[in-house]
């Protein structure tokens, strides 16, 4: 049995995270896979046919020397555009709400107590936690997005004078961390939004004694490398098939004269389902990265951690 609610160095939440996976994987992955699979299903089909069909048009009108084209075929299709637009906003919200709070509710269950997790038991904490999760959405996108994409956009512009890279590098994993963060404490606790996006914030920087050593280095470190790892993987399925579309190209056209849309036929089909497949490793392996955060949040409940400690050897006084 794996002891959440405990203080880790840098590599602990690195080794751990895989730790996690080799204990409870098989099961994490089943009820993940019962509840999630139709949405991923139809986010690749939809990344596969959607993207690929309006790609197709934006490239082709591009390639052709019609400037006017694309903007012809959005006009006479702006109909099934829109319903389009507005069924993948729902479909990707819903993939994001899962996505995101699936491992929450799974480590809540299991530093509970619980061995083995069953789907009903996870749905259940779906439903029961509807209200707060419509709660969640709207401070998310009305209060935390706005504030990241100003932090996000001033760090771009300074990319100009080189210092923005290294900015971009700090607020990306923080950015990340927080919303973690602020998804487990939300959860976790009967705080409200407000108070859970406090606590997120200012954990990243001290522990709620304030007399320890800053964790912000030891979280910022170990989601960089969940991403670099997550990245290095998925990255895999999008450079084959992208080499493969434009070396076909590059062959069939002597001149090296782009006079092909690169994204019909085969090579589009065989490039979309490659970046479908791309999708579908992140999103499994995204996981990787909320599970890092939880470990990290219960790093950051200190005020838990003795009380851990204290039924964890009862625990082990009773199987003696």
């Amino acid at each position: 049995m794996m002891q959440f609610y405990k203080k880790r160095e840098f590599g602990a939440f690195i080794s751990d995270s895989f730790n996690f996976f080799k204990l409870y994987g098989k099961n994490y992955f089943k009820n993940y896979i019962l509840i999630n699979g139709l949405l991923l299903i139809l986010t690749v089909a939809v990344v596969i046919f959607g993207f690929r069909e309006i790609f197709g048009q934006l490239v082709g009108s591009n390639i052709s020397g019609e400037s006017y084209y694309f903007e012809r075929y959005f006009s006479e299709n702006a109909g099934m555009l829109i319903v389009t637009g507005i069924l993948v906003f729902v479909l990707f919200v819903l993939l994001g709400i899962v996505n995101y709070l699936y491992p929450v509710f799974y480590l809540k269950r299991i530093t509970e107590g619980a061995q083995k997790i069953k789907t009903d038991e996870i749905l259940g904490d779906f439903k029961r936690n509807a209200g707060r999760i419509a709660k969640m959405c709207i401070g998310m996108l009305f209060i935390v997005l706005p504030i990241m994409m100003i932090l996000i956009g001033f760090s771009y512009v300074l990319m100009l004078i080189i210092i923005g890279f290294f900015l971009m590098l700090l607020v990306y994993p923080t950015a990340f961390n927080v919303s973690a963060f602020l998804m487990y404490d939300y959860f976790n606790t009967k705080r409200g939004f407000i108070e859970s996006l406090s606590y997120s914030i200012r954990s990243q920087f001290s522990y709620p004694n304030g007399n320890e050593k800053s964790p912000y280095w030891k979280y910022w470190g170990a989601s960089i490398i969940m991403f670099i790892i997550m990245y290095m993987i998925t990255s895999v399925f999008t450079f084959v098939p992208m080499f493969f579309v434009y070396g076909s190209l590059l062959t069939s056209t002597p001149n090296g004269n782009f006079e092909e849309n690169p994204f019909t036929g085969v090579a589009g089909i065989i490039f979309f389902v490659f970046y479908g497949i791309s999708m579908l490793a992140s999103l499994l392996l995204s996981n990787l990265m909320y599970i890092n955060a939880g470990l990290m949040y219960y790093d950051s409940r200190t005020d838990l951690h003795q009380k851990a400690e204290l039924e964890e050897i009862e625990t082990i006084g009773i199987n003696e």
